[in-house]
């Protein structure tokens, strides 16, 4: 089911209810995706501005960019619900005997794998989008700089909701090869995405307070 088809009441009703899904990696696509939106704003804002013609071409990529990573946080919205049913399923499996805990604990780490890799892409569109920002705040229009910096907020704070999705899958998977390689591309997607969206939050209020 595409859920950004639908009205932002339905998905706002659907997220606060009961259902299993949307939930937490979901809303993280989502918010990411609206923070990328208000960078391609203050993009387009600036294209076609006597003022900033020596970086509109560098503007119109990082808008062409912006618009990839905005489509395939709409997309992991979805994935994230449709990697979540099999996992709630595995831990619905019975565990009565040796063989039926053996089976619910294989399956439940394979789906666990599965459920952890959506939010860890998230984390990588994320950072993707502060990097844009990043850039953004430094040769966007000034009339609209403050979008930047509510852009980056929302792409820092879809970064950390996807770390916490990542890190509540990982608690059922043994493979600790796994694990060591996830933990340590999560880890560096959270420290290096909060210290450039600081820095531009930092950046752009500077700018406004001029």
């Amino acid at each position: 089911m595409d859920m950004t088809a639908n009205s932002c009441d339905y998905f706002l009703d659907v997220l606060a209810s009961n259902a299993p899904t949307p939930g937490g990696g979901g809303a993280a696509a989502l918010g990411g995706a609206i923070g990328m939106a208000l960078s391609n704003m203050v993009g387009n804002l600036t294209v076609g501005k006597k003022k900033y013609a020596a970086v509109e071409d560098e503007v119109k990529a990082l808008v062409e960019e912006g618009s990839r990573i905005i489509e395939r946080l709409k997309e992991l919205v979805d994935e994230d619900a449709e990697a979540f049913a099999p996992l709630a399923k595995a831990y619905a499996l019975p565990k009565n005997t040796p063989e039926e805990a053996a089976y619910k604990e294989k399956t439940l780490e394979e789906c666990s794998k599965v459920a952890l890799s959506v939010p860890l892409e998230i984390m990588r569109q994320a950072y993707r989008g502060i990097k844009i920002h990043e850039r953004m705040g430094e040769i966007g229009s000034l009339l609209a700089i403050s979008d930047v910096g509510c852009g980056v907020v929302f792409l820092k704070a879809a970064l950390q909701s996807a770390y916490l999705n990542v890190l509540i899958n990982m608690g059922a998977i043994k493979d600790q090869a796994f694990l060591d390689e996830v933990n340590k591309e999560m880890t560096q997607l959270l420290e290096d995405g909060c210290i450039i969206a600081d820095k531009t939050l930092e950046l752009v209020i500077g700018k406004i307070k001029k």
